[in-house]
């Protein structure tokens, strides 16, 4: 909203990368692709009173189920719900979530909360706990698309009756450089830590934090008309394509016109597209060609 520019060198309440991974075995481009990240800040910050959460169990807490607790709050509040009138409700729970770092950092750990501190499942099972809510409680790994497929899963829920509304969040923080070596190698980041999507210089992407949550619900729940409300959905698979990680252009056309259809819209419509923008010489085109093609 700013028009500011969020991607900085890797601080060093995150990692020092000589510390952690041997540079040597690098190339300089791989290396020059760990130096830059989008981070956070106070993502270490935690009001664990609020939450009832001991500080024993707070210190092994993993950060992303913290800022899942605290976000979600602030979901609710804004909605205009009392977190009280939740408790013993059957709401739900869709969580986006994929970055397991922090269980790489806690696998020496001798905490009895380790066990629950660091596991996937156990991020969606906390925000249920804490908000006493008893209707669906998932966690979903899609890797990019996790947030769009929770978002999705959670308005089939309602619309199944399986819930009359739920809290949808999505977090992911980059706690440990393994992964995004993983991903140097691969040739997948930007040696200069800048995603250019859609432009003739793009050369990958630069890894990026984020958390947020929203608090959904359906009609017979009361909704406000008013409010935002979700006109369709829809969730795919490339299938087959080159490769296990290249995208298919006819299955991605496919994915929107559903979309499109299931919302009774037409694309000619629409004021605003946003798109997963790989900032890569094979991603961007076959995604302008998808949208191209569905609107």
């Amino acid at each position: 909203a700013a028009s500011g520019d969020a991607v900085r060198l890797v601080p060093a309440t995150r990692w020092t990368l000589s510390a952690v991974v041997d540079v040597d075995s690098l190339t300089g481009t791989q290396a020059g692709c760990l130096a830059h990240g989008a981070f956070v800040q106070d993502a270490e910050l935690f009001d664990a009173v609020a939450f009832g959460v001991s500080p024993a169990e707070a210190a092994v807490m993993d950060p992303q189920q913290r800022l899942l607790l605290e976000t979600a709050q602030m979901a609710v509040h804004s909605a205009d719900v009392r977190r009280a009138s939740l408790m013993g409700s059957e709401y739900g729970v869709y969580l986006a979530i994929s970055n397991t770092d922090y269980a790489q950092l806690l696998a020496t750990n001798t905490s009895v909360y380790a066990a629950t501190g660091s596991t996937i499942s156990v991020a969606a099972g906390r925000l249920s706990f804490v908000f006493g809510l008893q209707g669906p409680c998932v966690s979903i790994d899609t890797a990019c698309s996790s947030s769009l497929v929770a978002l999705h899963a959670s308005s089939h829920g309602i619309r199944q009756s399986d819930c009359p509304g739920a809290i949808v969040g999505a977090v992911s923080l980059v706690l440990s450089p393994q992964t995004s070596v993983a991903y140097a190698r691969a040739g997948m980041l930007s040696a200069d830590g800048r995603c250019k999507t859609w432009d003739a210089g793009a050369n990958g992407y630069v890894r990026g934090e984020g958390v947020g949550a929203l608090f959904i619900a359906g009609q017979q729940a009361g909704a406000d008309s008013a409010r935002t409300r979700l006109s369709g959905s829809a969730v795919r698979q490339d299938g087959r394509s080159a490769s296990l990680t290249a995208p298919n252009g006819s299955a991605q056309a496919r994915l929107l016109s559903v979309a499109l259809d299931r919302a009774g819209a037409d694309g000619r419509s629409l004021r605003q597209l946003e798109a997963h923008g790989t900032g890569t010489a094979l991603g961007d085109p076959t995604e302008v060609a998808a949208l191209l093609s569905a609107l």
